[in-house]
């Protein structure tokens, strides 16, 4: 079994930056490929970006190509969300996720979902 709890979120203005972070329970960090996901009111939830076991391999939407940066540090069980040149319509709730393979997070179905989430942290982008 692997816990997520997510961190980092707050209030931030159009064009700022804010880093989330999501720390991991268990010794098998390292096996998991991970991935974060958004999701606001009305909306449906969405992909942001997902990372390899070892970091070597990062996906991301297109809405925040250039902007974010999904990293992970597997000796402190951590995955960061770094994000920059934040707007309004990044305001969201952001889950964290993790599975054994990157095809649940980077195209999932509705028979492969990721196996674990957290219970996310509010971003909220003022103008």
């Amino acid at each position: 079994q692997v816990q997520l709890v997510e961190s980092g979120g707050g209030l931030v203005q159009a064009g700022g930056s804010l880093r989330l972070s999501c720390a991991a329970s268990g010794r098998a960090f390292s096996s998991y490929a991970m991935g974060w996901f958004r999701q606001d009111p009305g909306k449906e939830r969405e992909f942001v970006a997902a990372i390899s076991w070892t970091g070597g391999s990062t996906y991301y939407a297109d809405f925040v190509k250039g902007r974010f940066t999904i990293s992970r540090d597997n000796a402190k069980n951590t995955v960061y969300l770094q994000m920059n040149s934040l707007d309004v319509e990044d305001t969201a709730v952001y889950y964290c996720a993790a599975d054994s393979a990157l095809a649940a997070l980077v195209r999932p179905t509705a028979s492969n979902q990721a196996d674990y989430w957290g219970q996310g942290t509010q971003v909220t982008v003022s103008s």
